[in-house]
């Protein structure tokens, strides 16, 4: 059973780590933050396995405790390694700050050059310098822009940009977990005798950065979800997730409701089209209709239907009995007219996708009885 500290544990970083870690066989995890004292900390030290130095603070009531919390516990935690004879191997979180004349920056590098004096004396050290890490749990107006941009719009509290066209360097916290894993397990193929970064990272404006978690915000009366294909995207949306309040967790969809039953959206996407829901009355007939381009496929969920086809130059059909107790898809053709009827004695719901968003101008919808 590997015995792994990880300070800073209540934090963005430490706190990712931890659930990543604690549901995993092998791992004990003992935990240390900035409110436990040095004694029980010197204590810790005397029996671990691993070392996840991610203590610190970047903004502090007082300046002074930036060496504190930063410098001087680095400095504590290598001392007492060196005493002990316990070179096990630890991994820093620093900043790219550290290149820059400020006092977070002066004691980020102080904490550096004392993982590299643990080093020299035999101990194997990794040290990172993260800039603008964004993901679940991290702390608005404290660890990133991306935090506050995601707390304050899903919260409808207003942003400020002070310039739309400044680039951001961004790294994704899982990203960072995944390299930190594989360090532990002896899987990372990163060089230890380097100052050391997390790949991959992305590139974005402020503006860019704005404008894209209000469409997230948006969802609600768009349906359309970011591009999945989109790893950035992918991570930010699911950033913005994390903040959404209690109200905003539920919202309702619009139901088009006729003599036939009703149907709404669910879904759109540019790149994957949309997915909508009917409920169909019994003896009822749907579509009767055909496309030119858009393809769909149909699942009955609950009830019984007859789903036919005709093509429209050979006339050829086709028929499917579909049941909702067995999931089944029914490909619906571009130039086939189709429709589907509800057989049974109850109401029919199905779940269709059509591989474009429905469009007004352009529907690509032509009545056809099949």
């Amino acid at each position: 059973m590997k015995k792994i500290l990880i300070t800073g544990s209540k934090g963005f970083l430490g706190s990712n780590l931890l659930f990543n870690l604690k549901f995993n066989e092998g791992y004990e995890i003992i935990e240390f933050d900035l409110e436990n004292g040095r004694n029980e900390l010197k204590s810790i030290l005397k029996n671990v396995d691993f070392i996840f130095h991610l203590a610190g603070v970047n903004r502090p009531e007082k300046a002074e405790d930036f060496t504190t919390n930063n410098a001087e516990l680095t400095q504590f935690i290598v001392d007492n390694l060196i005493e002990n004879k316990s070179f096990v191997p630890i991994v820093l979180s620093s900043s790219t700050q550290a290149e820059l004349d400020n006092d977070y920056g002066k004691s980020k590098l102080e904490a550096e050059n004392h993982i590299l004096r643990y080093i020299k004396s035999g101990g194997t050290g990794y040290i990172f310098r993260f800039t603008n890490v964004f993901g679940k749990w991290s702390r608005p107006n404290y660890n990133s822009v991306v935090a506050t941009f995601c707390y304050n719009i899903a919260n409808g509290i207003e942003i400020k940009i002070s310039d739309r066209n400044k680039e951001l360097q961004l790294i994704h916290i899982d990203d960072i977990i995944k390299e930190f894993i594989n360090i532990l397990n002896r899987k990372s193929t990163i060089n230890i005798n380097q100052l050391l970064s997390i790949h991959p990272f992305y590139t974005i404006t402020l503006g860019e950065l704005a404008d894209q978690i209000k469409s997230f915000r948006e969802m609600s009366t768009t349906l359309l979800i970011p591009d999945m294909n989109n790893d950035f995207l992918r991570k930010l949306h699911s950033t913005y997730l994390s903040y959404v309040t209690t109200a905003d967790g539920i919202y309702s969809l619009t139901k088009q409701t006729d003599e036939r039953g009703y149907l709404f959206e669910l879904l759109k996407s540019k790149s994957f089209g949309q997915i909508f829901i009917s409920k169909t009355k019994p003896g009822i007939t749907r579509g009767n209709h055909f496309h030119h381009l858009k393809n769909e496929k149909f699942c009955v969920i609950e009830g019984h239907a007859i789903i036919k086809l005709r093509h429209l130059l050979t006339n050829e059909t086709r028929e499917y009995t579909v049941d909702g107790k067995i999931p089944q898809v029914v490909n619906i053709l571009p130039g086939y007219t189709h429709s589907i009827t509800n057989t049974g004695s109850n109401e029919l719901i199905t779940l269709f996708w059509a591989n474009e968003s429905f469009d007004k101008e352009q529907p690509d919808t032509y009545f056809l009885k099949v």
